[in-house]
């Protein structure tokens, strides 16, 4: 008995650590090697458009959109200006400021962004982080992001985020982005 006490004591610290780095997630460096890579400002200068979707935890696509976003650098600043328009005719702009950082990472501002944005990129991948402001039938929710950037080809980029809120996911918005010549 003193056995099974002393193996279950010890496995509980074991099975909590193995749970946790379960959902820490991958690392942007695991796509160090893959092409073509992701070039934040080449990409993103001048004109992209992008189609996307919101889906609730069970899968259940609740808002599609349209997303006309027109990229300028200037003193070292990258900014984004999105335009978007929402399946029901709502619409909505947000206008990104994003800086890269001496170590090679990001930082991003845009007015319903709490803080920062904190952006990591390697090989074809991009991922940023941060917390939205997020208006909901008149209220408004802090959603945590974890938001991925995938470059596919020169004028293909296609972004997966999960969006949560206490540490639990509510939902994933999928976009398609096409860079225009």
């Amino acid at each position: 008995m003193k056995i099974i006490r002393r193996f279950t004591a010890l496995s509980l610290p074991v099975v909590l650590l193995l749970l946790l780095g379960a959902c820490a997630g991958t690392d942007v460096s695991h796509y160090a090697k893959n092409q073509p890579v992701f070039d934040l400002v080449q990409f993103f200068s001048g004109k992209t458009e992008a189609w996307g979707m919101f889906q609730k935890r069970g899968g259940e696509v609740v808002k599609r959109f349209h997303v006309e976003i027109t990229g300028s650098e200037q003193g070292g600043k990258l900014t984004l200006d999105e335009r978007f328009r929402y399946d029901d005719g709502t619409t909505q702009q947000r206008v990104w400021t994003l800086t890269r950082q001496a170590d090679g990472s990001w930082r991003g501002t845009a007015g319903d962004v709490v803080g920062e944005a904190v952006g990591h990129a390697a090989g074809n991948a991009l991922n940023w982080r941060y917390t939205l402001l997020l208006p909901v039938d008149g209220k408004t929710y802090e959603m945590h992001m974890d938001d991925w950037m995938y470059q596919m080809d020169r004028h293909t980029l296609i972004n997966r985020t999960s969006m949560s809120k206490f540490g639990l996911e509510v939902g994933q918005v999928t976009l398609f982005f096409r860079k225009q010549d």
